[in-house]
């Protein structure tokens, strides 16, 4: 069935796919029959598959779009303890059913954003809101930003269009050599796996097919990493660039930026960097004089944190329910519309311009044998100088935080670093280690997205690990038993402990993590035991009174 669907679909990607076409039917109709029948009627495909699809999405539901104000509820808002704030202040203002939530904003070094008028905004003077409700457009907060390398991959000055492409459009006559280049690097996927980038390059270049994709996730909505938003923002073109790169190496012609719905001034930056490009001639059916043709596209999500993972932001492009795809086989062979597709984070492709440019070994130089080159890593509001920093892997954590973050501004006892599946480092434990994956592997931790939420002191791990489990089972996509089931009956399992209903069975708990450990289809589930066996560890002395 999803076959058939994805194949219809594709006959319609270059002008309005069925994601497209349901969004557009839902949005200002919600649920109602006769749009989606109009869409299905065209598409070739049922109701069902529709209704389906439209019904997943945040977004597109009814009781969003009756919030005419967000306020975001990520990890690191949550933590902060400013949520209630906001709150009250904007009751000034709005009716309590005109205000809704949306997770993550990407504002984590502010712990305080909300979305108004398809932009977001943040404030730490909550007497100013009235004012910048009047506004007509968003004010960036301000965030600190650095860099302990010398030559910076991703932080460098722009230097303008011509010069920057030069190299990549050089790759036309040369897609060997830049392959070897990037193997060199050895850069390993930024998205949190960590997976070779050469090696998927490989396989997409190598697969058979009439048609070829290059996509860019950024959907990957962590709680707590904003590194992503800041690129797609502050560096448009070393997004595009990599990906472009990428298209002339294994003969891709299009290349799609799904980004996330809560990002709307990511989208308006990159859809305005495209243009540029047009206008210079580097894209079209000529690209860059290359006598190849590549084009990119840009699909706005609609609210849905599991289109992060690959396989499901793949199904939601193509017009098909987000859930997870089974793997073999992978997107490299069988990825957009069943085509070879190399599908990769935000930050991989933005490094790929220097590598070409400056080499791989000069790249990977700035890193550890095995966590070669920098990092993006994004530090919450909890320090005295939040926001983003590109450093050099192997870095001392302690240093990162302290000399590059200025230390925090209250008490923490622990970081969650990676987002909400990443592992839980207790304070005691900072200094054992380094910005690598290595390091944190070895520590039983995940480096993942390197996005950093802080734990204050008094917050309660039991509260945190509830809205771990929360947050998981709010967010799955229900594909599979272990994540949809299993997280639900560990919210249950906490909720009913610290509500002093009923204390928790260890042995349940441990079966509990141990079938989503192993039974879930993708990281959301199989990732969530970890930061619970952390706290369970570092914390347990505060988690004890909750067990028979």
């Amino acid at each position: 069935m999803s076959k058939n669907i994805r194949g219809l679909s594709s006959r319609e990607a270059s002008k309005k796919n069925l994601y497209d076409a349901i969004v557009e039917a839902t949005t200002g109709n919600g649920l109602a029959a006769g749009p989606h029948q109009e869409v299905a009627s065209r598409y070739m495909t049922g109701k069902a598959a529709v209704y389906g699809t439209a019904s997943f999405y945040e977004f597109l539901r009814g009781e969003h779009r009756e919030k005419k104000i967000f306020i975001c509820d990520g990890t690191a808002c949550l933590v902060s303890g400013k949520q209630e704030r906001l709150r009250k202040e904007l009751l000034k203002f709005f009716t309590d059913q005109e205000i809704g939530a949306v997770t993550c904003l990407g504002q984590c070094h502010t712990n305080n954003a909300f979305l108004y008028n398809n932009a977001t905004w943040s404030t730490d003077d909550l007497s100013q809101l009235g004012e910048i409700l009047k506004r007509a457009d968003a004010m960036k907060p301000v965030m600190s930003s650095g860099t302990n390398s010398d030559t910076p991959s991703m932080m460098a000055p722009f230097p303008g269009i011509e010069s920057y492409y030069r190299p990549v459009l050089a790759l036309v006559d040369s897609p060997e050599t830049a392959v070897a280049e990037i193997t060199r690097a050895s850069l390993r996927g930024r998205g949190g796996a960590g997976f070779p980038f050469h090696v998927k390059l490989k396989a997409s270049g190598d697969a058979a097919g009439d048609k070829k994709y290059v996509v860019c996730n950024a959907d990957e909505g962590d709680p707590g990493a904003f590194s992503d938003r800041w690129l797609l923002e502050e560096r448009p073109h070393a997004v595009l660039a990599g990906m472009l790169a990428t298209g002339l190496i294994t003969g891709a012609d299009t290349g799609v930026l799904y980004i996330r719905g809560e990002y709307p001034e990511s989208v308006t930056t990159i859809k305005g960097a495209i243009e540029e490009l047009q206008l210079h001639g580097i894209t079209g059916v000529d690209a860059g004089g290359t006598g190849r043709p590549f084009h990119f596209t840009v699909v706005e999500g609609s609210g849905a944190y599991i289109c992060g993972e690959e396989t499901s932001l793949l199904n939601s492009a193509e017009g098909l329910r987000p859930e997870v795809r089974t793997r073999p086989p992978f997107p490299a062979v069988y990825g957009l519309y069943g085509k070879p597709t190399v599908l990769s984070n935000v930050e991989t492709f933005a490094n790929i311009p220097f590598i070409l440019r400056e080499g791989g070994d000069k790249w990977a130089s700035m890193g550890t044998e095995k966590s070669a080159g920098t990092k993006l890593v994004s530090l919450d509001g909890a320090f005295l100088r939040p926001g983003i920093y590109e450093v050099k892997m192997g870095t001392p954590l302690s240093y990162l935080f302290e000399e590059m973050g200025g230390g925090v501004r209250y008490p923490v006892k622990a970081w969650q670093i990676g987002g909400p599946l990443g592992g839980i480092v207790p304070a005691t434990k900072v200094n054992d280690l380094t910005l690598d994956f290595e390091s944190f592997a070895s520590n039983g931790f995940l480096l993942g997205h390197a996005g950093v939420v802080s734990v204050p002191s008094h917050f309660a791990m039991s509260e945190f690990i509830k809205h771990l489990f929360d947050f998981t089972a709010r967010e799955s996509c229900g594909k599979c038993f272990p994540c949809r089931i299993g997280a639900t009956r560990g919210y249950e399992l906490i909720d009913r402990a610290t509500g002093g209903q009923q204390k928790i069975s260890r042995e349940l708990l441990d079966d509990l993590l141990e079938t989503m450990e192993a039974g879930s289809l993708c990281a959301l589930g199989g990732g969530l035991p970890l930061p619970v066996k952390n706290a369970l560890e570092w914390f347990a002395e505060e988690l004890t009174p909750l067990f028979d």
